[in-house]
């Protein structure tokens, strides 16, 4: 049990980033890059997919109304909590890794390793989700620029599928159904056959990924630049949506504020969480950033600070501008603008998410690779992984193979499972990262904390129950896919991770 929970010291984690020990990369970022890259992750999929189903409610969850507002605040207040647990850890231990790192340094070795494959659950999957949101969103955008894309290399079985079995009940063609229905339906219906199955394929999002991957290959200060021009015609856009949805705001939308209770709100704030998803990301970049000690906690908490403001400042316009029961859609700002019959502003909405799920396929794209990385320095993985481009210094190959993974999973993916088990995931890891704070405290209590976390326990405590109260409101099924992916990890830890560890062939 004693090997099972070895710490790694810190100064045995900070030296494995010194220039001239092992491998190591390249310090090119500063504080703006950081907040960059942390909007760049934080602003996508969540603001311009998740936050109709968050508003209208869903199957298995109750919806906020206007009080969507609220459910903002909630999530980015337990958000807040993790950031500046974070923040101390990322400013005392600059490395890559992230959770991960921070795990192994505070509550051993066998949970830092299943903090580092559940993190896989936040970056790896939580990208298929993202590239699914670009691929409709770009489809989305050609069909109000009059180009047809093919319905079947554009959709995954499990969605063509369902929309099938309601196109059917309804009566086949002719029926009256959203038009969405209807084209997903006419998927498997008109898409080529092999060996009698027809073939569907989300080839735009695999694309994506496949591009993000070659860019990302290239460099880290390449990355950054692309993904801050992404960033600043994001917030273009989204700034487009504020100054014109204004004027159409109608106040009556906002009655009832809260129509289903506290309930609603809490339950919208589980499912907006992947809104919020993002902010730790800037952490897994902290060894390639100049002075990380202070830069560190001003990319993370400054990012969640701009990101809240926009958010909420979204929340109030788009449940002014239709009755909230009708944004239970996959675009639902488009929704909004369409409503009131301006379909150019629609189209110009589609752009916007386009360039906004670019960005953070950037960033997560960026940080899985370098949490197998740091895993990979420890021994825990193969030492492939831990292998730096010799001309751009990059870790190439577990960027190569997290880009190919990502972009076959979103090629079949359906995306409403893949953001439940991503939110949980993420979560996990917030909750770790808040009770290494109060070990570290106590366990080295002398450690240089250039950034530390104010009013210790109460702001790791609270981030511990905020974040845990959002796991619980998430469904059941949810769990079942979390424990079934942590099984498989530790299969995987003591099969190769536990032979192979570095600290422990030191001791």
């Amino acid at each position: 049990m004693n090997q099972l929970f070895a710490v790694k010291p810190l100064h045995q984690l900070t030296g494995d980033a010194d220039p001239h020990g092992g491998p190591r990369l390249a310090r090119t970022l500063g504080p703006v890059q950081l907040i960059s890259l942390g909007i760049g992750a934080i602003i996508g999929a969540g603001i311009f997919s998740t936050v109709g189903s968050a508003a209208a409610g869903g199957a298995h969850h109750l919806g906020a109304g206007p009080a969507l507002v609220i459910s903002f605040m909630l999530t980015a207040l337990a958000c807040g909590f993790a950031a500046l647990c974070y923040a101390e850890f990322a400013s005392m231990v600059p490395i890559a890794g992230s959770a991960y790192t921070y795990s192994y340094a505070t509550l051993g070795e066998l949970v830092a390793w299943i903090i580092g494959w559940d993190l896989i659950i936040e970056y790896a999957i939580g990208n298929v989700a993202v590239a699914i949101s670009w691929s409709g969103y770009f489809q989305e955008l050609l069909r109000g620029l009059g180009i047809t894309w093919p319905v079947w290399l554009g959709i995954d079985y499990r969605t063509a599928y369902r929309a099938l079995a309601e196109y059917q009940a309804a009566g086949g063609a002719g029926a009256d159904l959203a038009p969405n229905i209807i084209r997903n339906a006419e998927a498997v219906l008109t898409a080529p056959h092999l060996g009698g199955v027809p073939i569907l394929f989300n080839l735009p999002a695999f694309l994506s990924v496949m591009g993000i991957t070659w860019v990302l290959v290239r460099g880290v200060r390449e990355s950054a630049g692309f993904n801050t021009a992404m960033v600043v015609l994001k917030l273009v856009i989204i700034a487009f949506f504020l100054a014109v949805g204004v004027f159409y705001v109608k106040p009556d939308n906002w009655t009832p504020f809260a129509p289903n209770g506290f309930a609603g709100i809490s339950s919208a704030a589980a499912i907006i969480f992947f809104a919020y998803i993002g902010f730790d990301a800037v952490s897994t970049a902290a060894e390639e950033t100049k002075d990380p000690q202070r830069n560190m906690p001003i990319g993370m908490i400054g990012s969640l600070v701009i990101c809240t403001v926009i958010y909420m400042a979204v929340a109030i316009v788009l449940t002014g501008l239709v009755p909230w029961t009708q944004l239970g859609t996959a675009e639902p700002l488009a929704t909004a603008f369409s409503a009131q019959g301006m379909h150019w502003a629609s189209g110009i909405i589609s752009l916007g998410a386009v360039f906004a799920t670019t960005s953070v396929l950037i960033v997560f794209q960026m940080g899985q690779p370098r949490i197998f990385f740091s895993m990979a320095r420890d021994g825990l993985l193969p030492q492939w992984a831990a292998k730096v481009h010799p001309k751009y210094q990059t870790p190439h190959i577990t960027t190569i193979l997290t880009g190919v993974f990502v972009g076959l999973l979103a090629g079949f993916a359906n995306i409403d499972e893949i953001v439940e088990l991503t939110n949980i995931g993420t979560l996990f890891a917030f909750v770790l990262v808040a009770i290494g704070i109060l070990v570290l405290r106590r366990t080295n209590p002398e450690a240089p904390r250039p950034f530390r976390t104010p009013l210790v326990p109460a702001v790791p405590l609270l981030a511990v129950g905020s974040c845990s109260y959002l796991m619980l409101e998430l469904p059941r099924q949810t769990w079942e896919r979390f424990f079934i992916w942590l099984a498989i990890g530790l299969v995987v830890y003591f099969a190769y991770g536990y032979r192979h560890s570095k600290l422990r062939q030191a001791r």
